[in-house]
């Protein structure tokens, strides 16, 4: 068996993988990440869950910066809607007026129901649009809040900069069954994470012994009993200038 490592990079989020193929794939190329066999169908819908979670953290990470507008939208009583195929519609008739406007924007929204209320509402992450321009072109209800995302995002304590795997989390558990269809809708325009092509490791990975990448610090690592090994990297951020 060869061990084999691979780096995706999202906004200032590495996560560096190391994984373990074997001497026939390792000579012919084929480094892809081994199937994962499922001893039950709950244990695939679980992976297929957390590939999905996964990809979502990595775009809303590749895609969003500190300044950019994290909004809660809401229906008032003259415009509220009952039913998700009802949610959608206006869902899709707001991001058009935006991107009409904005062609360029990138946005990200997701539908969901109030835990007290049960009414429906939207998360919107929006890049590249004005909150003016958010507030006027939400036509059925108010904005109950628009904020930038942060700069420092803190973690357990640990300051891991601009990572926004919390706010991404939150918001693809909005999901359920009654809304059928995808977990968060996203513009075409959207960037997606930049995956390294798997190599060979030419040096042993342990959980103890993580691989050292200049510039970032080393935030999460877990592994399992299958000689898989992940690592997540945060970007250091820059230092201020000292004022002469």
């Amino acid at each position: 068996m060869k061990r084999v490592k691979t780096r995706t990079f999202s906004g200032v989020i590495c996560e560096q993988e190391v994984y373990l193929v074997s001497d026939k794939a390792a000579e012919t190329g084929k480094l892809g990440q081994p199937r994962v066999r499922f001893k039950s169908e709950e244990e695939r819908r679980a992976h297929r869950e957390a590939m999905a979670r996964r990809k979502c953290v990595q775009l809303v990470n590749a895609n969003f910066a500190p300044g950019d507008l994290y909004g809660t939208l809401t229906f008032d009583d003259a415009h509220e809607v009952h039913t998700f195929p009802e949610a959608r519609k206006v869902r899709n008739n707001f991001i058009r007026r935006l991107q009409y406007a904005y062609p360029e924007a990138v946005i990200f929204c997701v539908m969901g129901r109030g835990e007290t209320t049960s009414r429906i509402h939207f998360h919107t992450i929006t890049r590249g649009i004005p909150e003016d321009a958010i507030v006027k072109a939400w036509k059925c209800g108010g904005v109950k809040r628009i904020v930038p995302l942060r700069e420092r995002c803190l973690y357990d304590g640990v300051d891991h900069g601009a990572d926004y795997t919390g706010l991404a989390n939150y918001l693809f558990d909005h999901w359920t069954a009654e809304q059928g269809g995808h977990h968060y809708y996203m513009t075409r325009n959207a960037r997606r994470p930049e995956r390294e092509e798997p190599t060979v490791c030419t040096r042993v990975y342990t959980e103890d012994k993580p691989p050292v990448m200049r510039g970032y610090r080393l935030v999460e690592t877990r592994s399992n009993r299958y000689g898989y090994i992940y690592y997540k990297f945060v970007k250091e951020p820059k230092k201020a200038k000292k004022r002469r």
